[in-house]
Order: C-alpha cells, then sequence, then structure tokens
C-alpha cells in the first residue's frame, strides 16, 4: 500500500492559485505528481468564492466562520441559562 502523502495549506493554496490562473490541469498533475481527484478537491475547497457583498473567500474559511458561529450560539445558550438560574426573583 502506498504511503500517503501530506500537503501543507500553503502548498495546496498555491496549486489551486496555478489553477485558476489558467495553468492547465493537466500540466499542473504531470508538475507537482498530483492525482486529478485530489487537485479538484483542493479547488473546490480553496477556490475562490465571490460573495454577496463582493467579498472574496473559500469554502475552507466557511467551513472554519460555521464551526466558530455554531460554538458562539452554544456558549450564548449556556450563558442565557446561567442567568436564569442566578438571577434573583
Amino acid at each position: 500500500m502506498a504511503k500517503k502523502k501530506i500537503y501543507d495549506e500553503d502548498f495546496k493554496k498555491m496549486i489551486v492559485e496555478l489553477y485558476e490562473n489558467k495553468k492547465p490541469v493537466s500540466e499542473i498533475k504531470r508538475e507537482y505528481g498530483l492525482c486529478e481527484a485530489t487537485l479538484y478537491r483542493w479547488i473546490k475547497e480553496y477556490g475562490k468564492i465571490r460573495t454577496e457583498t463582493g467579498e472574496v473567500t473559500n469554502n475552507h474559511e466557511m467551513k472554519k466562520l460555521k464551526k466558530e458561529m455554531a460554538r458562539l450560539k452554544e456558549e450564548n445558550e449556556i450563558l442565557k441559562k446561567a442567568i436564569a438560574i442566578f438571577t434573583p426573583k
């Protein structure tokens, strides 16, 4: 069984940037020894997305923001319950 290569986030972003700058997929695959599925997964995760407000982000950043928002919502609910418990009646 072949060892799975681990690539850092900066490398993945660089590869996606090459793709977004119109470098052919076949050339990127050959030059960096990547399989096509890996390349397209990185493009999906790190490729640029333009929001309604004109900002540019990517799916990776969106996932991080959603996770942070869920954590903050949970923290907010805990604080609401604590206020209800400790507020004198």
